[in-house]
């Protein structure tokens, strides 16, 4: 009786398992924000950025850097919003670079060159459930922007164009310099 109780138990953990107890890769993927850039002057030309370095601030105004931080120079760039919050500030560095005062040694005299402008971007989150192993993901909606005003901003203006984050498809945002 104790063998039969013990099969009937290990079949049962066994048919307890679901499929959805394991995330496949690419099963869950939350949409960037995708942003172009143009040409103030020629609305509808694409204009490249040159020395682009796009990251996040954080709540307390720490610099978030993510894996696709690095500088460019670029026309279009994809980017992640909050998870965790109804706002995402993002900081777009032009032609970045770091002059070390002929010290490479010591990075305390270093200057920050180029021109930094913050744009920030709400929008409303919806999570969708995905799976057990794969929890939720985010769809954006209502996306807004609006450019930090400076004594030297680069970015002109910017526009939505879809105000729907669902997929990585087409744009979203149109930014003006």
């Amino acid at each position: 009786m104790k063998k039969l109780l013990i099969i009937i138990l290990i079949c049962a953990c066994i048919l307890s398992c679901e499929k959805d107890d394991i995330c496949e890769e690419g099963a869950a993927v939350i949409p960037q924000l995708i942003i172009t850039f143009y040409d103030y002057t020629s609305p509808e030309d694409k204009k490249e950025v040159d020395n682009l370095l796009v990251f996040g601030v954080d709540d307390e105004n720490e610099v978030v850097l993510f894996t696709n931080s690095v500088v460019t120079t670029t026309d279009s760039i994809a980017f992640p919003l909050r998870t965790d919050s109804d706002i995402t500030k993002i900081v777009f560095h032009k032609d970045y670079e770091i002059d070390d005062n002929d010290t490479p040694e010591d990075t305390n005299d270093d200057i920050l060159l180029g021109n930094q402008d913050l744009v920030n971007v709400s929008y409303l989150r919806e999570p969708i459930y995905i799976s057990r192993a794969c929890g939720y993901i985010y769809n954006y909606s209502d996306l807004n922007s609006s450019i930090e005003t400076d004594t030297n901003n680069w970015i002109l203006d910017t526009d939505i164009i879809n105000s729907i984050i669902e997929n990585e498809t087409a744009a979203h945002v149109k930014i003006y310099h």
